[in-house]
C-alpha cells in the first residue's frame, strides 16, 4: 500500500468523481444554504494549491490551500474517500497542507466545516486547530463552524 500526496489539477476524472462523493457527502448532512464547498473552477484558480491524495495510484482524499494576501490561508475540500479510512491519509493531506503554508511564510491557517462532521472535527482539533469566530466572507450561521491554527505558535515552540 503505497500513499502519495502532490499538487494536482481537480478536474482530472477520478478527482472529479471525488469531489461528486464529499459532495453527496455534504448534501447529506447539509441543507444547500449551509454548504459552502468551492467548485472545481475555483479549485483551478492560482490562488488555490490543490492536493491528491492517491493510495496506490488511485485518488482517495484531496485538500486545497487558498492563499490570502494578509499572509494566512484557508484550507479548503478536505476529503477522504470512506474505502481509504483508517490509513492516516487524512492527517498526511494536513500534514501536507501545513507545509505547504509553512513554505509560503504563512502565520495562521483556517478552515470552515460542519458541526455535524464530528470525525473531521475531531482529527482539526488534535492537529491543533482551535474554534474561532468568521473569517474572509463568511458569517455566523448555524451550520458553520470555523476553526483557526496559529503557524507562528508552532514554530515558536520548536
Amino acid at each position: 500500500m503505497t500513499v502519495t500526496i502532490a499538487i494536482e489539477q481537480p478536474k482530472q476524472p477520478d478527482v472529479v468523481a471525488l469531489i461528486g462523493l464529499s459532495d453527496d457527502y455534504m448534501a447529506s448532512l447539509y441543507p444547500p444554504e449551509g454548504n459552502f464547498a468551492v467548485d472545481l473552477d475555483a479549485l483551478s484558480q492560482p490562488d488555490i494549491a490543490f492536493l491528491v491524495a492517491r493510495l496506490d495510484g488511485k485518488a482517495v482524499g484531496c485538500g486545497g490551500i487558498k492563499w490570502f494576501a494578509d499572509g494566512s490561508a484557508e484550507l479548503k475540500r478536505i476529503f477522504v474517500h470512506d474505502e481509504a479510512r483508517g490509513h492516516g491519509i487524512g492527517r498526511k493531506i494536513m500534514a501536507e497542507l501545513e507545509a505547504q503554508a509553512t513554505a509560503r511564510n504563512v502565520t495562521r491557517l483556517y478552515l470552515e466545516t460542519g458541526p455535524l462532521n464530528v470525525e473531521a472535527v475531531r482529527l482539526y482539533e488534535a492537529l491543533g486547530y482551535r474554534t474561532c469566530g468568521p473569517f474572509a466572507d463568511y458569517e455566523e450561521n448555524p451550520h458553520s463552524l470555523f476553526m483557526m491554527k496559529d503557524l507562528k505558535q508552532r514554530e515558536a515552540a520548536e
